[in-house]
């Protein structure tokens, strides 16, 4: 278990080192308010935010998603391995249900992590150097969150982290195992870190076409309040209201940095993982290419 661990760690923080810009466009676009636009699109987005705040303006929020990383990482390497042994057998349902399981119970430090990160990414919108900083950092801001309202504004986003986790996992869990057995990854492959990069950055692109549009809601339930006003009173008033307001076209909003940043973030995360793993264990035990969330050896979590 403390193997797949430290790989999963390392592989996680490849993996937001490689991604958070996009996510900082992501959340930007989904939460920017329509009748005043800040940004027309991803790429002028991208371009804003370096342009008006330098590219660590890309970087705002990391310090969430890095400190959250070893105990989502345990839960979901742990998790999804022994629901795999406690299934019985290695099959397509069984890594959707194992998947699924993970995503669940990882919810209770995803979704405080993400508010800091949301919160952090939209401090300072527009600014080169920031006139007013209400967070420090993230931690900074998960204390003052809890200062204000308490458990209940930590977890704010919880039910649609949740529904959104949930089945995201299942899908992310299953088209890696699909891709790799599919594309045959075995370790002495030549072409393995190739078909292990396509495989992983296929499985994120999957994940998040999957829930997206719940992702736009989290989003905004999380920056709502932001600025001292409120616009909703739960998931499906922000539904309505985002839709009666913007149309369809609201939950795909951010979609296009999304997908971008999905691909090369898993595919640098299983690589990674796997790649750690291969050193790491025996030749003996490590017959498939495939990181520990996914296989399953007697020696393994």
């Amino acid at each position: 278990m403390a193997l797949d661990f430290l790989a999963g760690c390392v592989g996680g923080a490849a993996g937001v080192l490689v991604g958070h810009p996009f996510d900082t466009v992501k959340v930007r676009l989904q939460v920017q308010n329509v009748e005043k636009p800040l940004y027309r699109g991803t790429f002028h987005c991208f371009q804003s935010i370096i342009k008006q705040e330098s590219a660590f303006g890309l970087y705002k929020g990391i310090g969430s998603p890095m400190m959250g990383l070893t105990f989502i990482n345990a839960l979901v390497f742990g998790v999804q391995g022994n629901t795999i042994r406690a299934l019985g057998k290695d099959t397509p349902l069984n890594q959707f249900l194992a998947g699924s399981a993970a995503g669940a119970i990882q919810c209770v430090i995803c979704c405080p992590m993400e508010l800091a990160k949301t919160r952090m990414q939209l401090q300072g919108t527009g600014e080169y150097k920031l006139k007013t900083k209400n967070y420090k950092n993230s931690l900074d801001c998960l204390i003052k969150i809890y200062r204000k309202e308490g458990l209940r504004g930590i977890n704010r986003g919880m039910v649609s982290t949740f529904i959104r986790e949930t089945p995201s996992f299942g899908f992310y869990f299953l088209t890696y195992d699909c891709m790799t057995r599919y594309l045959g990854c075995e370790a002495e492959d030549s072409y393995v870190i190739p078909k292990l990069l396509f495989s992983g950055g296929m499985s994120g692109i999957v994940s998040w076409l999957s829930t997206y549009p719940v992702d736009v809601i989290k989003s905004r339930l999380q920056a709502d309040g932001v600025g001292g006003v409120t616009q909703y009173n739960g998931i499906l008033d922000c539904f309505r209201k985002s839709y009666n307001e913007e149309g369809w076209k609201v939950f795909t909003r951010g979609l296009t940095s999304t997908l971008l940043r999905a691909f090369p973030v898993n595919a640098a995360t299983f690589a990674t993982v796997t790649v750690f793993l291969m050193y790491m264990r025996s030749e003996d035990n490590l017959q498939e290419c495939e990181p520990g969330p996914v296989i399953q050896q007697p020696s393994s979590l």
